[in-house]
């Protein structure tokens, strides 16, 4: 079986860097989750109340994911990253998770934020993970935290 690096990256790109390196070392394939309908800077800026990413996870919306992971079956471990939003992951980021069948994989988040704790975005991610195992959950600054 096969370890993926699944993860979704704001602006900033400090999650596509920590996914980049954690895939690297440890040979693994790695994705970027990306909404259909990319976010603008605009889209992001959390401290606007009428900002789409807001909007989405007040509205606990889906957000549409432009492609899938191919040959997913092959998989058994999955690095999940993501930017904390909200005490949570982002909405795109659920989206993504639920389109596809979790039985029998590990799955370890890691996650990015400003200031916020990792608090409980591992219970909040489990309805979407269903059948994976949840093994580790952190908030991390670097790779070197992960592995």
């Amino acid at each position: 079986m096969k370890t993926l690096v699944a993860y979704f990256s704001a602006e900033t790109g400090k999650t596509r860097k920590i996914a980049e390196e954690i895939a690297e070392k440890l040979s693994a394939d790695i994705h970027e989750i990306k909404p259909e309908e990319p976010y603008t800077a605009a889209d992001l800026k959390w401290m606007n109340p009428l900002a789409r990413c807001n909007r989405e996870k007040i509205g606990k919306k889906d957000v549409s994911v432009a492609d899938r992971v191919q040959n997913w079956d092959e998989y058994d471990t999955v690095y999940l990253g993501f930017p904390i939003w909200y005490y949570a992951a982002p909405n795109v980021v659920n989206t993504f998770c639920k389109n596809y069948d979790w039985a029998g994989k590990t799955i370890r988040i890691f996650a990015t934020s400003g200031s916020s704790g990792i608090g409980k975005t591992a219970e909040k991610l489990e309805p979407y993970v269903k059948g994976g195992k949840i093994e580790d959950a952190k908030r991390v600054t670097s790779a070197a935290e992960v592995l």
